[in-house]
């Protein structure tokens, strides 16, 4: 299924796997590339050294294209980007849009730039800065979300920007492709579906959690990290709910203290990330120290498999899922299905 997506980066179809931090690592990724579509490697809980293997395994997996999802704020994003350049990675991605200096190195060295948005305004800035594309996820997506919807914001961000627009946000099958394509996208971008692949690492009784939800089962939370941050409910979301600040405060700094052993950051690189992530938000001390945290709250329930202990982010479109395909067997089916929604809709006008 040929669209502006496939021709900009060289995919077989418009079918993008997001960068989940702890989950789409070089088997997932390396999968859905083989599958035609575009895999994207989460960086943002990866040292730089584990990142440069993380590509390095990508790659002895897959001829196909690739990406690297960056923060445009980490304190060593220069170096990561220049690592992308060097490895001639085909895409990065950016969950904060990434200075236009920064877009304009990796777009000279031929790296296609595709930020994610949550509004026209923002889809605008980064495509003045020379992006090549965006994603944009509407509020049903899972992790960091806005509160518009998919069905709305993604037709506002088609009528600002000229250059290719790929829908997150609720998609999961072919019926979404086509609806993303009649819209005007160029393709779709999924993360829970992905999540939910034989090939994704996360622990087999952790998916059977996620597949134990209804359209009810998530809940926008600002008590992970001071941002709305779509996940599963779960009971230690519930005890986030009502715990106070000073039940929090102790906690974060447990798990930001893990955090911290894990990646060897120092406590004000922690500190100035946690403060990156304030987005312009009047975020109390106790939010900052959760904002450097969230990692290890996520790797608690995505790597561990320790449910009780971790937060579990998902996507609304859980609700609608209740099988463990392969990603060749995903990607083949939304694209088989979406060709033949559109061959009939075809017929209707003719």
């Amino acid at each position: 299924m040929r669209t502006a997506l496939t021709d900009l980066v060289g995919v077989r179809h418009p079918v993008v796997q997001t960068g989940m931090g702890w989950v789409a690592g070089p088997r997932l990724v390396s999968a859905t590339a083989e599958a035609g579509g575009l895999g994207i490697l989460a960086s943002a809980t990866m040292t730089y050294n584990e990142l440069e293997a993380a590509i390095k395994e990508t790659r002895a997996r897959t001829a196909q294209p690739f990406g690297v999802n960056l923060r445009a704020d980490a304190h060593d994003a220069n170096e990561r980007v220049d690592l992308l350049i060097r490895e001639q990675v085909k895409v990065a991605s950016f969950a904060l849009a990434p200075k236009p200096d920064m877009i304009a190195k990796l777009a000279d060295a031929g790296t296609v730039v595709i930020p994610s948005v949550g509004a026209a305004r923002h889809a605008e800035k980064v495509a003045n800065w020379g992006a090549h594309a965006v994603i944009v996820q509407g509020g049903e997506g899972g992790g960091h979300t806005g509160g518009v919807a998919t069905t709305l914001l993604l037709p506002s961000v088609l009528d600002a920007v000229d250059i290719p627009v790929v829908a997150a946000g609720g998609f999961f099958d072919g019926r979404g492709l086509a609806a993303a394509l009649a819209y005007g996208a160029a393709g779709i971008a999924m993360g829970t579906r992905f999540l939910l692949t034989r090939e994704s690492t996360v622990p087999d009784a952790v998916k059977q959690a996620y597949l134990r939800k209804d359209l009810a089962g998530t809940v926008v939370t600002t008590r992970v990290d001071g941002l709305p941050h779509r996940v599963l409910r779960t009971d230690l979301v519930d005890r986030l709910e009502r715990s106070g600040r000073v039940g929090s405060l102790a906690r974060a700094l447990t798990n930001a203290a893990r955090f911290r052993s894990h990646t060897g950051l120092s406590w004000r690189t922690m500190i100035r990330e946690g403060l990156a992530l304030k987005h312009g938000k009047d975020l109390t001390w106790s939010q900052v120290v959760m904002a450097a945290n969230t990692p290890m709250l996520l790797r608690a329930g995505l790597v561990e498999g320790r449910t009780g202990a971790g937060v579990l982010a998902s996507g609304q479109v859980v609700g609608m899922l209740d099988d463990l395909p392969t990603c060749d067997e995903l990607v083949s089916g939304v694209v088989a299905d979406a060709e033949g929604i559109i061959e009939r809709l075809t017929r209707v006008v003719r």
